[in-house]
């Protein structure tokens, strides 16, 4: 048995254990193979949070691991599956051709540019981490104050107003690269 396995399977022993100290020993030793691993589905705004309920969900699962197993598989299992679940939640936006060629009004054309700008800013949301779409959202879309943000979710104002700073930052680039995106599939 390499040191690796060995590491990983006493690792895995305590934590079905319930040790206190083996989550964050897990932690320590497999984190940054797990950040590397969800990066490739994910992508690095995401990897983070994926990490984190990766090892949550260790946690909450310990009891469960089976010593006859090799726990980096076990683990890795989890980080997979947990990277799969936010692919999922990033639910695409369409819009129905019908519908939008059926707008009327002054400039139909104008109409249907809204719609299709305001389905592109929502799928350019749901690629941010929870955290920064959650302000972004409450603060554009339900005009809340960032003072209100803050008191509807429980957290301080510092944190919301960084929030929103990072996730209009990363909602930017998000946006540059789907034109890039389109206009890449455009010119071929």
């Amino acid at each position: 048995m390499d040191t690796a396995h060995a590491v990983g399977q006493g690792i895995g022993l305590r934590l079905a254990r319930q040790e206190q100290t083996a989550l964050a020993d897990a932690y320590a030793a497999f984190a940054p193979s797990v950040l590397s691993y969800v990066t490739r589905f994910v992508g690095p705004s995401d990897a983070e949070d994926v990490v984190q309920r990766t090892f949550l969900d260790v946690w909450r699962f310990a009891p469960s691991y089976d010593p006859e197993r090799r726990f980096s598989g076990w683990l890795f299992t989890i980080a997979r599956r947990r990277a799969l679940d936010t692919l999922r939640s990033r639910r695409v936006v369409t819009v129905d051709v019908e519908l939008a060629s059926n707008v009327v009004g002054e400039d139909g054309r104008e109409t249907v540019q809204r719609l299709a700008d305001a389905v592109e800013v929502r799928s350019a949301l749901a690629r941010l981490p929870l955290h920064e779409r959650q302000v972004l959202e409450l603060t554009h879309f339900d005009q809340l104050t960032q003072e209100e943000v803050a008191q509807r979710l429980g957290a301080p104002l510092g944190t919301v107003k960084a929030r929103g700073h990072r996730g209009a930052r990363r909602l930017r680039k998000v946006l540059r690269e789907m034109a890039e995106e389109q206009a890449g599939r455009r010119g071929t």
